[in-house]
């Protein structure tokens, strides 16, 4: 596979305050992972990952297995769809480095202005939201892989 077919991915360490008495994640820090895999997915984008006004309106997780307290987790986030004012971003979440898919999760934003009104994706969203950052991998400190 190369680097242009494998997505954007994302590691993260299970800490022990997300897990239940049996050291399996909580099902609720699931959309937790998925919000901070995406906001990298962003910053791998287009760099000021505040610089998109943004509302989440829908997002579908689908549990496949569980994941354990100390796991390395790899997000791998790709585009989905871009419409007018809204795009779908995919995320799997797998037991890295060659783990199976334990969650995929699929969620929904609307472009907003800084009233929240609905938007068009502006250009420079768009372009970079269908271009997608393949081959790129980030660690959960940040650091470029």
């Amino acid at each position: 596979m190369s680097s242009a077919e494998i997505p954007f991915r994302f590691l993260l360490r299970v800490r022990y305050g997300e897990v239940d008495a049996q050291k399996i994640v909580f099902n609720a820090r699931y959309a937790d992972y998925v919000d901070i895999a995406v906001t990298e997915y962003q910053r791998a984008l287009w760099t000021d990952v505040l610089a998109l006004d943004m509302k989440l309106v829908k997002q579908t997780i689908e549990w496949k297995a569980s994941a354990r307290f100390d796991d390395v987790l790899e997000a791998r986030v790709r585009t989905e769809r871009v419409g007018t004012s809204s795009f779908t971003i995919a995320t799997e979440l797998r037991r890295w480095p060659d783990g199976p898919v334990l969650v995929n999760a699929e969620t929904i934003y609307v472009a907003t202005d800084d009233s929240g009104a609905k938007i068009a994706v502006p250009p420079r969203f768009r372009d970079a939201l269908e271009r997608g950052a393949a081959g790129v991998m980030v660690d959960h400190a940040g650091a470029l892989r």
